[in-house]
């Protein structure tokens, strides 16, 4: 079960391929506006999300993510559940 700081790191190295703006990803770094993220994308990235944390991502959780820190944050708790 991997903690919020061992998480970040890697949940920004799967959205770098995604940043089309040239500015670093940050935790507040919002994945609509300033990723610019469509729901193609983001559906795709999901499927990233989970073979690199090993967990099932509901999408009743998307809602809630707005920003990296969200989603890192869902997450932690999410493989906390598993784990």
């Amino acid at each position: 079960m991997p903690a919020y700081a061992t998480i970040l790191p890697e949940l920004v190295d799967l959205l770098q391929p995604h940043n089309q703006t040239g500015r670093p990803i940050a935790e507040d770094t919002d994945l609509l506006e300033e990723l610019g993220l469509t729901s193609l994308t983001i559906m795709g990235l999901l499927l990233e999300v989970e073979d690199r944390f090993d967990v099932s991502v509901p999408l009743n959780v998307l809602p809630d993510v707005r920003t990296v820190r969200d989603l890192a944050l869902q997450l932690e708790r999410l493989t906390s559940q598993t784990g």
